[in-house]
């Protein structure tokens, strides 16, 4: 039997295509959560989801103020949505802090939902304003609905005895009653989620939530402020099993599911850092699949301890964000040296050094270009979205054991805590990845040649300890096929071109590069990493305006693919988006010596489409 809330009073309700929501409030008001629950409950409810999650810097910024906002927002609609909205038609607000952060991003009319027990003048203080915002002119603009959640939830929750503290941590349960009254969300998977969360010894909170939640929903069912709810219909989406899926989360299963078809076990070494450190906590439950998890005391011993697990033969994977990587890059070095697989996954953000550790970036694409020193290339991939991070590490680890060397997989903050609906894969129709370790000696005439290679010029991955293999490896330049230290220079050169033709080989494994749009026209948007969704959809936009635009997304940095040039020069003008100073227009403009436009963006925060839109505007006709 359904558990959702009876309507009380029946009020009409609108349908709409879509809905933009955010949440903010403080740390430990429950925003993320609040906002997990809504994503998860959209999902199953058949719409299209795309999130922003949106976390305050500081570790325990002090309550209140504006350092302390932590903020959820999420778009979900009844067609398909590759990001999270532009702008907001609700804010939920739950001290001023949070309101006076986040109301320029509300569309004029839109509502306004405030938590006014948290509006007291000491309230005010913590935000560093004189006036309370609720009483200036410009609240006109919107549909403000003043609530006093804190009195009406600990009133909700009074016969359950529960401390201040307790009742007051209620209170976003409450928000999330009133948000899913407002847009016809089910209560029934939020109801098993608390009743599993609090399950052990915790029935009264159970409980308590539970009460809190009804409140919620049943204050939108009788105030008359809110004259009616709102409906967004199921998204017509490929037929299919889907749920929701984070982009962290994907990148752990993504690197099990390689581990499996390469029939490796997975060694993860890591250091803890932000926004990286989930995939560290995903992978840790799944040692029933063979999953070894290593937290490092640093990010040299980390990498230095997933090399190991390769040299081993077994699946080694290091994770971090980009001042982490910078000290991995001699071990990286290392690695290319011995020319074994090794996944390298960076997670950026802002920086330079501990600079944004919570916001998002797009900065790394040269430190993992060129960022180690002496002649020292790699294979760079880059995930393009949440459910695209499960694809790209079984690329990635491909690309590695076929080529015998490490590859570096870019994902960002963006990409990491943001979630979307994806399809479950039918894990039976996953193709293994061949993986060989040899048995016997290569050289008839001597020792065995560990350097001795095949036609993409990959060197044989012999396990430590096989019979007749005994083998050197380490640092120090070697000798091609013999393996033995050498310092003669031109083998020194022979094998800088080996290691940077191995990199080039690449592209022979990959599919080539696909264009959204006109095969050739005025303006070529070209795109990588965790812009893939706002740029579609500003393409899709112009395009609908006539505009002659065309979109492509780069998921391969290095090599490119290789018909990449081709299509680059089928057009007039190649706009470049890029949540950095212009990295990949660098790279572009050097190889292709094509005058690339660089649209760039610092702020932490990812391109809107509207901004893309018009700066598109500027250069198509």
């Amino acid at each position: 039997m359904s558990t959702q809330a009876p309507s009380a009073i029946e009020k009409p309700v609108e349908h709409v295509s879509g809905i933009t929501v955010r949440l903010v409030g403080d740390s430990g008001d429950g925003m993320q959560l609040l906002g997990q629950q809504l994503t998860n409950t959209s999902a199953l409810l058949g719409n299209d989801v795309a999130t922003f999650p949106d976390f305050p810097a500081e570790i325990r910024a002090p309550r209140g103020t504006r350092a302390g906002v932590s903020g959820f927002q999420v778009q979900f609609a009844s067609h398909e949505v590759h990001t999270p909205g532009d702008t907001l038609d609700a804010l939920v607000a739950m001290n001023p802090a949070a309101l006076v952060t986040n109301l320029a991003d509300l569309n004029k009319g839109g509502l306004l939902i405030v938590n006014d027990d948290s509006f007291e003048e000491k309230d005010l203080k913590l935000a560093k304003l004189n006036t309370s915002p609720l009483e200036d002119p410009s609240m006109e603009n919107y549909r403000l609905i003043k609530v006093s959640m804190t009195r009406l939830t600990k009133e909700a929750v009074s016969e359950f005895g529960l401390s201040t503290k307790e009742a007051d941590r209620c209170k976003n349960f409450f928000a999330m009653g009133l948000v899913y009254w407002l847009y016809g969300r089910n209560m029934d998977a939020t109801l098993r989620f608390i009743h599993g969360k609090f399950s052990a010894g915790k029935s009264t909170i159970a409980a308590a939530n539970e009460k809190a939640l009804r409140a919620g929903w049943a204050y939108g069912e009788t105030i008359e402020a809110l004259g009616h709810s709102y409906s967004v219909q199921p998204a017509k989406l490929t037929a299919g099993t889907y749920r929701n899926i984070m982009g962290n989360q994907a990148l752990a299963w993504g690197l099990l599911a390689a581990a499996q078809r390469s029939g490796k076990e997975l060694f993860y070494g890591s250091y803890p850092i932000t926004p990286a450190s989930d995939i560290l906590h995903e992978l840790a439950r799944y040692k029933n699949f063979g999953v070894c998890t290593f937290q490092a005391e640093d990010e040299i011993a980390a990498v230095c301890a997933a090399i190991g697990a390769s040299y081993g033969g077994q699946m080694g994977v290091t994770t971090s964000s980009g001042p982490g990587i910078a000290l991995k890059a001699e071990a990286m070095g290392l690695a290319l040296m011995l020319e074994l697989p090794l996944l390298v996954i960076d997670v950026q953000r802002g920086g330079p050094s501990t600079g944004l550790p919570t916001k998002t970036e797009q900065a790394d694409l040269l430190q993992v270009m060129f960022g180690r020193n002496g002649e020292s290339p790699l294979p760079v991939l880059a995930a393009r979205s949440p459910g695209d991070c499960f694809e790209i590490v079984q690329e990635a680890w491909m690309l590695a054991t076929q080529l015998m060397l490490p590859v570096i997989v870019l994902s960002d903050g963006y990409i990491a805590n943001g979630a979307e609906p994806w399809k479950i894969p039918d894990v039976s129709k996953l193709a293994p990845i061949p993986v060989s370790h040899p048995q016997e000696n290569n050289n008839p005439d001597g020792p065995f040649k560990p350097y001795l290679r095949n036609e993409l010029l990959a060197r044989p991955w012999a396990i430590p300890g096989t019979p007749e293999l005994m083998h050197r490896v380490g640092g120090i330049e070697k000798e091609d096929g013999t393996g033995n230290i050498s310092y003669d220079p031109e083998n020194h050169q022979k094998m800088v071109h080996i290691r940077a033709q191995k990199v080039a080989n690449a592209a022979k494994l990959l599919p080539p590069q696909s264009v959204e749009g006109p095969a050739s026209g005025d303006l070529l948007v070209l795109s990588w990493g965790g812009t893939y969704g706002a740029c579609l959809t500003a393409v899709q936009q112009a395009q609908s305006a006539g505009l002659s635009v065309a979109h492509a997304h780069l998921r391969y940095l290095n090599p490119f693919p290789s018909n990449l040039g081709e299509i680059l020069a089928r057009y007039k003008k190649v706009l470049i988006p890029e949540l950095n100073m212009g990295q990949l227009r660098m790279l572009v403009r050097s190889r292709y010596l094509v005058d690339a436009i660089g649209f760039n963006k610092i702020k932490g925060k990812p391109f809107t489409v509207t901004e893309l839109v018009e700066k598109i505007s500027e250069h198509a006709k």
